[in-house]
């Protein structure tokens, strides 16, 4: 493989899916550069932020556990700039893929819209650049022993997968959190209406307003990626990034610039 690979999450630079994912990576022949938040950036999505300075980002070096030679940064920023910048060499030349993960917790549904892991693949396709999230479904609270070496199994495969595909692909794989053994085969999958969480919201007498995470009790559609998820499948699904909808603004094979659109 030997191609050049960012690997960074939203889980921070300690976390040690992250590290389980860029020995996976390693050992697929990657060439591996880590950098990833200082400190914990979930729900961001894509966010162009630097925790400290707009202009200046900091960074540190780091060494991570059973990555002897893999250069490895922390860095004050959201992992949306971090790929930004990444791809445009601010690690040391520009990564033929941007690998993003091992997340703690499933991103599923259309909530992928606000996660930092998603959103830094995505970000890397807006300049061209291939990427990969990798999600573990250890559950919306967190608690629980997290099977970070059932998701790097997966990794090779999808990485094949991603490179067979074209340029600017972006594929999100959920990996049930189960012992290796106990994977089911991988499905393709289309994105749930809703994930396995949900926003609850209220407004309080003090003024605030208090934001909780429930579990979701739709049952969603059977091929869809929380459903295959929850039954026990890896599940890959292709993201676009930003785009037209040509469905709305066309009805036609090719769009129309000078006509008005509210003709």
């Amino acid at each position: 493989m030997a191609e050049s690979t960012l690997v960074t999450n939203d889980d921070g630079i300690e976390s040690p899916g992250l590290a389980a994912l860029a020995r996976a990576a390693v050992a697929a022949g990657a060439r591996v550069t880590v950098a990833a938040p200082l400190s914990e950036a979930s729900g961001t999505s894509a966010s162009l932020v630097a925790t400290e300075d707009h202009q200046r980002i900091v960074t540190e070096e780091r060494a991570l556990p059973g990555l002897v030679g893999v250069p490895a940064f922390g860095v004050g920023a959201h992992p949306g700039l971090i790929a930004h910048v990444g791809c445009q060499g601010a690690f040391g030349g520009t990564p033929d893929v941007v690998l993003s993960g091992i997340n703690r917790g499933a991103n599923i549904g259309r909530a992928v819209l606000h996660s930092g892991t998603v959103g830094a693949a995505l970000t890397a396709s807006v300049v061209g650049v291939r990427g990969l999230a990798v999600s573990l479904d250890v559950g919306f609270d967190g608690n629980g022993q997290a099977h970070w070496e059932t998701a790097a199994s997966v990794v090779a495969a999808a990485l094949d997968l991603l490179l067979a595909s074209p340029p600017a692909t972006v594929l999100s794989v959920n990996v049930p959190n189960v012992p290796v053994d106990r994977l089911r085969e991988p499905r393709w999958a289309r994105l749930a209406e809703f994930g396995s969480v949900r926003s609850a919201v209220e407004r309080l007498s003090d003024g605030t307003i208090e934001v909780t995470t429930v579990a979701t009790d739709t049952e969603p559609a059977p091929d869809t990626d929380a459903a295959l998820l929850a039954a026990g499948h890896v599940t890959v699904t292709a993201l676009r990034s930003v785009s037209e909808d040509q469905v709305v603004q066309n009805d036609t094979d090719a769009v129309d610039t000078a006509r008005s659109p509210w003709a």
